[in-house]
């Protein structure tokens, strides 16, 4: 069911119908016959403020190393196309995600639009697309929640819009990886909001109880709590009741902040602590203090990933020591998705059989078959139509001197993405 949606015309419509608006194509494609390069609009909506802004905080970088890399245009059939990438803030908020994103389509009138930081934007903005038939490309969403919680159909799919990245299936099996190293009893108490990712996590067909259950695991769930509590008192007391030696659920980083702090004053005390989402992001871990040291997590993407840029050829390690260079911040997992989305929009343009018909760009996302620095995305092969998935692995973070570091603890179902530490229990 879709949630959140900005209703607007088929852009096409919209134009068609505004009397004010009718001469703006022919104006836009005047511009494009007589400028030196034509242009192509990309739209990039993203969190850059809100409780989500963690995933946006290398997006800067990205796009200033992009703008160099695409400075001299792109080809295609012969013709080169200026760039012009235009972000917007989602404010970690998915009703202005979709409102952003109406904008880029009906004012801006890009011509592909992107979008990644949770489904809280990536739903929104792929949901305008689809509306308005503009090509769109999303990561940093588990593919469940952002193919079913749009109300997609495994057979039909959708039209215009194509995501990449990792699904439940897989954190589920770095999860019980870790947690078959850790040693600790088999009772699992859950945290699951109520919103698209913890309603997929949690959920009793396609998300982690069932799974769970098949592994021999006990699966403590309180029930959906709202993001932005400044509670757990109640969830708290339920895992403590059963004996929970393992807490693992899918969480904002306030929510889990606050979580953390108040388990500790109320004296629960797991062996291990597994949180999707919250914990990704060095700044969090590390306000964390001590009780930062040997969370675990997934990792998506790593310095010690064995894969490079397609535009650049650099390497994971390569990225991440521009980034610390440039910024004198610790990396981030973000990092190489966002690389990785303009690496597939560079390919798209240049195979597109026509630049000007936006199902020809949406045909050329289709047809994508690229070796990126996250891994191979292709689109044929997915678990569901317009999902392509990336490889994911477990980490932990662990004391090193004055700083935490994420190393990669679990790597059952990708070897070829090397272990950097052993896993230890809280």
């Amino acid at each position: 069911m879709k949630r959140n949606i900005l209703k607007t015309p088929n852009r096409r419509t919209f134009l068609a119908g505004s009397g004010a608006l009718i001469a703006t194509p022919a104006i836009l494609t005047s511009t494009r016959a007589y400028a030196a390069n034509k242009i192509l609009k990309v739209g990039y909506v993203h969190p850059k403020t809100g409780p989500l802004a963690g995933f946006a905080e290398a997006d800067d970088f990205i796009i200033e190393g992009i703008k160099k890399i695409f400075a001299g245009g792109l080809q295609n059939n012969g013709s080169s196309w200026d760039i012009d990438i235009i972000t917007r803030d989602s404010q970690s908020n998915p009703n202005r995600g979709a409102e952003v994103a109406a904008d880029l389509i009906l004012r801006d009138e890009v011509d592909i639009i992107m979008a990644a930081g949770t489904p809280d934007t990536t739903n929104p903005v792929a949901d305008q697309a689809e509306i308005n038939e503009v090509p769109c490309i999303t990561t940093d969403a588990p593919w469940q929640p952002y193919f079913f919680g749009r109300g997609g159909n495994p057979v039909e799919g959708f039209q215009s819009t194509y995501h990449f990245f990792w699904g439940l299936e897989d954190v589920i099996g770095v999860f019980l990886d870790l947690w078959g190293q850790s040693g600790a009893a088999k009772k699992v108490g859950g945290l699951f909001p109520n919103d698209a990712d913890g309603n997929a996590w949690g959920d009793a067909k396609l998300g982690l109880p069932p799974a769970l259950s098949g592994a021999g695991f006990d699966l403590t769930d309180p029930g959906r709590y709202q993001p932005l509590s400044d509670d757990f008192s109640n969830q708290i007391a339920a895992f403590r009741d059963a004996e929970c030696e393992i807490v693992t659920g899918v969480m904002i980083p306030p929510d889990f902040a606050t979580f953390w702090a108040q388990a500790a004053q109320q004296g629960f005390n797991p062996k291990v602590a597994t949180i999707g989402k919250a914990i990704l992001f060095p700044s969090v871990v590390e306000s964390l203090g001590a009780r930062g040291d040997g969370l675990t997590s997934e990792v998506w993407w790593s310095p010690n990933h064995p894969f490079n840029s397609s535009l650049t050829g650099d390497s994971a390690q390569d990225l991440v020591d521009g980034y610390t260079a440039a910024t004198g911040r610790p990396w981030t997992q973000p990092i190489g998705f966002r690389h990785a989305l303009f690496e597939v929009v560079a390919d798209v343009v240049k195979r597109a059989e026509d630049l000007d018909n936006p199902e020809a760009i949406t045909a050329s996302i289709a047809a994508t078959q690229l070796e990126t620095i996250v891994g191979s995305i292709d689109w044929s092969n997915g678990p569901v139509k317009n999902v392509s998935k990336t490889p994911l692995v477990g980490g932990q973070w662990q004391k090193n001197g004055d700083t935490l570091d994420l190393k990669i603890v679990g790597n059952s179902d990708h070897p070829s993405i090397p272990k950097t530490g052993m896993l230890k229990t809280l």
